[in-house]
This record gives structure tokens, sequence and C-alpha cells, in this order.
């Protein structure tokens, strides 16, 4: 069970965590329940890491533990952002951007070397990336509305890029 569960976890976890972000800044969620979440996903994180550093010793794998452990570093940002105000606006905000952009150059790197759903790589990556440009985009004045399509961009193309590399398990550990 465990091994299905950590090979088809990610698919509903990753629209949950971009669901979570976009009802945080629509100021559904409290502080403390985004705080939660960021301290449970650093916890998966390093689990998966850990229990996965083997098997993504080489090829395309390498690469998304290297996005793991990016992330994972992402994520304690997050919490630190979130736990002392001075830092909450930068690093929240460093923590969503990153989010967007380094799975984005992930999928589009497993794209360019998995010939089996590359278009959902293809198409995943740009929809991540161009995201992050409308979420970034939109800090500056901030407009809401942009940066929940920001947000939303990042779900669909995470979301898309996920779901393939579960519906091929094996071909992402190819060089």
């Amino acid at each position: 069970m465990f091994p299905r569960l950590r090979a088809q976890g990610p698919t509903v976890l990753i629209p949950l965590a971009w669901l979570l972000v976009g009802l945080a800044h629509l100021d559904v969620v409290t502080d403390r329940t985004v705080l939660v979440f960021h301290v449970v996903a650093a916890v998966l994180i390093a689990a998966f890491a850990a229990l996965s550093w083997d098997e993504m010793e080489t090829g395309v794998l390498r690469v998304w533990r290297d996005i793991l452990l990016v992330g994972l570093l992402l994520t304690v940002g997050g919490i630190v952002g979130l736990l002392y105000a001075p830092l909450r606006i930068p690093f929240l905000t460093t923590t969503i951007l990153g989010w967007m952009v380094v799975p984005g150059v992930g999928l589009y790197y497993t794209g360019k070397r998995v010939p089996a759903g590359q278009r959902a790589y293809t198409a995943g990556a740009v929809l991540s990336v161009l995201g992050g440009a409308v979420y970034a985009g939109a800090l500056f004045p901030p407009a809401e509305t942009a940066l929940l399509a920001g947000i939303g961009l990042a779900l669909v193309g995470q979301t898309v890029g996920i779901v393939q590399a579960v519906r091929q398990p094996g071909e992402t550990d190819s060089g």
C-alpha cells in the first residue's frame, strides 16, 4: 500500500497545495492552517525524498530528487515567513514563486527526455512557469485576480505533469 500511496499521493497533494494557496490569498483559511500545511508538507517532502533517495539516483528522477530538496528549502522558508512577521512577505512570495518555477523547469526537463507524454510535460512546464510570471507581474501593484490566475496556472500545469508521471510509471527514470 505504501508504494502505491507514494506513487499516487502527489496527484492529490499538488493540487491540494495550490488550492490552499489560493484560499489563503482569499483569506478563507487562517495563517495557522497555512503553517500546519507547510509543516506537514515539509515532513512529507523530507520523508518522500528519504524513502525514494536510492530510486532517484539517475536520469530524470535525479533532477526530481534535486527539485524535492530545493522544494524542502522553499517550504521551510515559508514556515520561517509564517513564524517571523518581518520576513513574511519576502519569504512567502519566494516560496510561492519557487514552487511555481522550479517544478516547471523539472517538467520541461522531463518532457525533453521522456518521449511518452512529452506534450503533457511540456504543457505542464509552460503553464507552471507562466503561472509564476503572471503571479510575479501581479505583485506590483498587487492585483488579486491576477495573483489567483497565476496560482491557477501553476495548479493546472503541475497537475497535468504529475498525472502524466503517474500514468507512465517507470518512464521518468530514463536518461
